[in-house]
């Protein structure tokens, strides 16, 4: 009889696959069942190390993780790019398989959004801050009707999401306490590549020449943060580090200090604590970042 050679990869178990409603809450209801707590990272898939790091917070943060793949519609206005996002479901369901994520909740465009949906979250508050939603207005809408579902169908105990979108984050955290939806968001700092750059999965449409330009953001972002500390003045610096981008080939949609909780505008380090936030386009590429001070 042959013996198994020692090298043979042990096969990995394959998340559950959940698709429909009943699925989901049947599921959830298991595990509350047996006392367990869960913890959702919700994504539109495409998954990346940034998306792969929320999945290891939630693990630590709780007994079960279920990670939802939904390319939202409701976030994409007609000029945008919902036909061409990137869907890797292959992909991600190896990466989720190796971090042995528990569930994966994938439902369909007519299990989210059913014939006759007419129900939509309109958010005031840091969704109103003049960043994001002034060049995207549709956005946190779409954003917080999806979330509020999906918190609503997983029953979290957590959520996790990630600081690069720093925005949403403070838009879902407002949410769900106005809403009186009882899951703690807990935020992770941002995921960065070797060069500074924030992961995201619209850095897959840079150019080789775009690529290397796109860290120029959180260099820039870093020396104004250290200038600030140092005392030079706020609008100076600012205007210093926007003319920075733009020489690397940037066009600037903003590039702002906003308190850190509110988002709303500070005249200097003493309104804080401060976020720097930017949000620049770059060749046909739109990318946002930001950092504390």
């Amino acid at each position: 009889m042959m013996r198994k050679s020692k090298s043979t990869a042990k096969k990995l178990a394959r998340p559950r696959v959940l698709r429909t409603l009943s699925a989901m809450r049947t599921w959830s209801a298991q595990v509350r069942g047996k006392r367990e707590t869960v913890a959702l990272v919700p994504t539109m898939g495409a998954l990346h190390a940034g998306h792969l790091a929320l999945v290891r917070l939630a693990k630590r943060r709780a007994d079960r993780v279920v990670v939802s793949i939904f390319v939202n519609p409701a976030q994409f206005a007609p000029n945008e790019d919902f036909s061409s996002y990137p869907r890797t479901w292959d992909a991600d369901i190896a990466a989720l398989s190796e971090l042995s994520v528990d569930a994966i909740w994938a439902p369909g465009v007519a299990t989210m959004y059913p014939d006759g949906f007419a129900t939509k979250i309109a958010p005031g508050g840091p969704a109103l801050a003049g960043l994001e939603d002034k060049f995207r207005p549709h956005f946190f809408g779409g954003v917080c009707t999806v979330v509020a579902k999906l918190l609503l169908q997983v029953a979290p105990d957590f959520a996790t999401f990630g600081e690069k979108d720093y925005q949403q984050l403070k838009v879902v955290t407002a949410m769900a306490r106005d809403l009186d939806i009882p899951t703690k968001i807990v935020g992770l700092p941002t995921v960065r590549e070797k060069d500074g750059l924030a992961m995201s999965s619209r850095n897959a449409y840079l150019s080789a020449d775009e690529r290397a330009a796109a860290p120029t953001l959180h260099r820039v972002l870093k020396e104004c943060a250290a200038r600030l500390k140092a005392g030079q003045p706020l609008a100076t610096t600012l205007g210093e580090g926007e003319a920075e981008i733009e020489s690397a080939r940037f066009a600037v949609d903003y590039f702002e200090a906003r308190h850190a909780e509110t988002l709303t505008k500070v005249a200097s380090l003493a309104d804080g604590p401060v976020r720097l936030l930017v949000a620049a386009k770059i060749g046909r590429t739109r990318l946002i970042d930001n950092i504390g001070v």
